[in-house]
């Protein structure tokens, strides 16, 4: 096998990092929430832009919730423990895509047994100033 043979294309590399980005939320939420999704799948949004979609994220409580009624609580309880951990959500991205996160934008729609998006705007390459992390914990 040649030299060039041997090497990923940009392609493969650029799916290796989504499925790495992927696999990391999958643990966050199980770290977070005590069970993880049933789906992930991250994917880029530009050029600095990451989405990650999880399916079916709800915890047995949260779908009892939800049969209550009780969209609103369920909602307010999964952003408020999000953004709690900020450092838990971003340091992965970062760690995986070499850049700071910039912003950190999380929701969950619990009509759709809890399918979730976390979102991330990434720095350029570069920069040099504080990331959402440090914003968190400032």
């Amino acid at each position: 096998m040649s030299t060039e043979e041997q090497q990923l294309t940009d392609a493969e590399i650029g799916a290796s990092i989504l499925m790495e980005i992927s696999n990391a939320m999958v643990r966050v939420y199980k770290d977070q929430f005590g069970r993880g999704p049933e789906k992930a799948r991250a994917h880029w949004a530009g050029p600095d832009g990451l989405v990650v979609y999880l399916e079916r994220t709800l915890t047995p409580a949260e779908r009892n919730l939800v049969k209550l009624g009780e969209h609103e609580r369920v909602r307010n309880m999964r952003i408020f423990f999000q953004y709690a951990t900020v450092r838990g959500f971003c340091e992965p991205i970062e760690r995986i895509t070499g850049r700071k996160v910039r912003s950190f934008l999380s929701g969950i729609d619990t009509e759709v047994d809890g399918l979730s998006i976390e979102s991330f705007v990434l720095h350029p390459k570069g920069h040099i100033g504080p990331s959402r992390i440090e914003l968190a914990e400032a």
